[in-house]
């Protein structure tokens, strides 16, 4: 799957190519998966289980997340230790969503690393980039993180907020577009 993510990456992949299939054909096997772990109680350390099948990755038992829980591909999310997800959280992590290790994401917030192509004539094709959340940082309820963006060290996005280019370590960013209202000491 990594193989996968190194072909896409800032490409255009147009509806109708294999590639496009292929991923289409992957998706289909995760929102089994996701549906599964979706509809009824598990203890946590299940939910982890369930998320390493998902993702084809170790999760550590310091990961906690709450459920529901939605990602569309799955097989592009990294997670670090000591992660704390909350309800709702949705992952389109066809681009690759890293979150590093001590991260806080509140509930319902989104991470989208896919975009469609701007050109009208290839509107269903699609264009995937990265999101990466370091260290320590903490994404509010409701945020909107785009395709390409980095999370830094230490940050704080506020509540609702929609995050569209890199935030910077040590900073507290709210609004939309989202912009620094703070530097953290």
């Amino acid at each position: 799957m990594k193989d996968l993510l190194k072909q896409i990456i800032g490409k255009e992949i147009v509806k109708g190519s294999p590639i496009f299939e292929e991923i289409h054909e992957q998706k289909a096997e995760n929102e089994r998966l996701v549906m599964e772990l979706n509809t009824e109680y598990h203890a946590p350390s299940d939910v982890r289980a369930a998320l390493e099948k998902i993702t084809g990755e170790s999760i550590d038992s310091s990961v906690t997340v709450s459920l529901p829980f939605y990602t569309d591909f799955g097989k592009h999310i990294s997670f670090g230790k000591d992660i704390f997800l909350n309800q709702n959280v949705t992952f389109v992590d066809l681009g690759g969503i890293y979150l590093e290790d001590n991260v806080l994401i509140g509930p319902g917030a989104r991470l989208l690393t896919v975009n469609h192509l701007v050109d009208p004539a290839k509107r269903r094709g699609i264009i995937v980039d990265s999101i990466r959340i370091k260290e320590n940082a903490w994404i509010g309820a409701n945020v909107t993180v785009l395709a390409g963006v980095t999370i830094g060290k230490n940050a704080i996005v506020s509540a609702d907020a929609t995050v569209t280019k890199d935030v910077p370590d040590n900073v507290i960013v709210a609004g939309t577009p989202a912009r620094i209202i703070k530097e953290i000491d």
